[in-house]
């Protein structure tokens, strides 16, 4: 799959009867500039665009990462914050998948091409279109079970790890 551009992305949505707003190109734009292993959430979305004096609304950003996820210009991630987070669907070789933390919430990113490659080969074979291949493992870090996760954790406790790279 292609990166987007405001110019492709606007064929699609045309292609499928729809427009390419202001507001969803800005959206875009967001996506296309966010440093490599950012993950945002609507609500993320929302506040950053307000800070940028973007006055979009939540529910407009809510319907716009939801209808790129579904033509496949967003990823739709399950992290283990409770919500879902967005990035954009890069192609091969900038596929990746994710390890998440379900105590600290870290995610770390990591390549595999044997799974994109089973992926590929499994829709190809039920003759379908792959929209997007992803991966998440749910891990415990190593600072929680040495807390003695799950029984003897405090449940106010954070993890250094998430106070450090400011998951919490």
């Amino acid at each position: 799959m292609p990166p987007y551009t405001a110019a492709s992305l606007k064929a699609e949505l045309n292609s499928r009867g729809w427009r390419l707003t202001p507001q969803r190109e800005t959206i875009l734009h967001v996506f296309q500039n966010l440093p490599r292993g950012n993950h945002l959430s609507a609500e993320e979305l929302h506040e950053l665009l307000q800070q940028r004096g973007e006055p979009i609304s939540l529910s407009t950003i809510y319907r716009s990462v939801k209808l790129m996820s579904r033509m496949g210009i967003l990823r739709e991630l399950e992290l283990a914050e409770g919500h879902k987070h967005y990035e954009l669907n890069q192609p091969f070789p900038n596929h990746h998948h994710h390890l998440v933390c379900i105590q600290c919430n870290r995610t770390i990113e990591f390549k595999n091409d044997s799974i994109l490659k089973q992926g590929v080969k499994q829709v190809e074979r039920e003759g379908l279109q792959m929209i997007d291949c992803q991966l998440t493992i749910h891990t415990i870090c190593p600072e929680a079970l040495r807390m003695g996760w799950p029984s003897a954790l405090p449940s106010n406790w954070c993890c250094t790890r998430s106070i450090a790279h400011g998951l919490n």
